[in-house]
């Protein structure tokens, strides 16, 4: 399974989604989206996020699927009118791992301190 995000803009700055747009989005589900579960994340910033679970057998084929999909649904929906879907792709989780790393304090190269492969060299005694 895979999560694609798709980022959802709109030509004015100030336009929000409609407060039922998941349940729009989720009935234009079709069992060949191979889309088991979407989420949409109205208030993120600076743009909406649709987060899309896709069963598929490769990452590009999840993509294309949202893809494709997000663009027939807001395409379709006189309440999206306006709506489109921007850089829909599977979200990088390293931010999250690196903001972890950097919150332990640990020595390590994505927190504070000097490299690990930089301290004293091993002698064999």
């Amino acid at each position: 399974m895979y999560l694609v995000h798709a980022v959802l803009r709109h030509s004015a700055p100030e336009a929000a989604l409609p407060p039922d747009a998941r349940d729009l989005l989720s009935a234009l589900v079709r069992p060949r989206d191979r889309i088991e579960h979407l989420v949409l994340h109205r208030d993120a910033a600076p743009d909406p996020v649709l987060g899309l679970f896709l069963l598929t057998d490769s990452l590009a084929e999840a993509e294309n699927r949202a893809t494709v999909f997000c663009r027939t649904a807001l395409g379709s929906l006189p309440e999206l009118l306006g709506w489109w879907a921007d850089r829909v792709a599977v979200p990088l989780v390293a931010p999250f791992y690196d903001r972890l790393l950097a919150a332990s304090g640990s020595p390590d190269r994505n927190g504070p301190g000097p490299f690990p492969s930089s301290g004293p060299p091993f002698h064999p005694g």
